[in-house]
């Protein structure tokens, strides 16, 4: 189990703690949401969640494979819902690999990002088309 402390600061910030490395992260309100967008918003870390995660685990499946990730890139773009009640609707992934696998090993990494532990613990309602580029 992993334990985060979270502390409101006032004026729709926070200051997240996580608790193993003590690393620190904050968080905004978004523009359109009444906050100044100063830093990333809940939802901003959902997608970030969710693109790392994705890339993550193809890097743990690529060590399995002996395929060099080094370079790798992922891009997420969030899309709120623009009717109530306001959720997460679409999250676009781009995952840019510098070097082009075997299609068998590209089949298994890419198996790999669909299968990473916040995609699988998003709602069903979330879009979430993803797009590989190879080499």
């Amino acid at each position: 189990m992993v334990s985060i402390q979270v502390e409101y600061q006032g004026d729709l910030h926070c200051k997240a703690t996580h608790g193993p490395s003590g690393a620190e992260l904050s968080t905004d309100a978004p523009r359109d949401n009444q906050g100044r967008g100063e830093s990333f918003s809940p939802t901003d870390l959902v997608a970030t969640g969710l693109a790392t995660c994705m890339i993550t685990v193809m890097g743990i499946a690529a060590r399995t494979l002996n395929i060099d990730m080094a370079g790798a890139t992922a891009t997420v773009e969030k899309e709120m819902t623009s009717a109530p009640p306001r959720r997460i609707q679409r999250l676009s992934v781009r995952i840019r690999i510098p070097h082009s696998p075997s299609p068998a090993d590209r089949e298994k990494l890419e198996r790999a990002a669909h299968a990473c532990p916040v995609h699988r613990s998003l709602h069903p309602d979330v879009q979430i088309p993803i797009e590989f580029e190879w080499g």
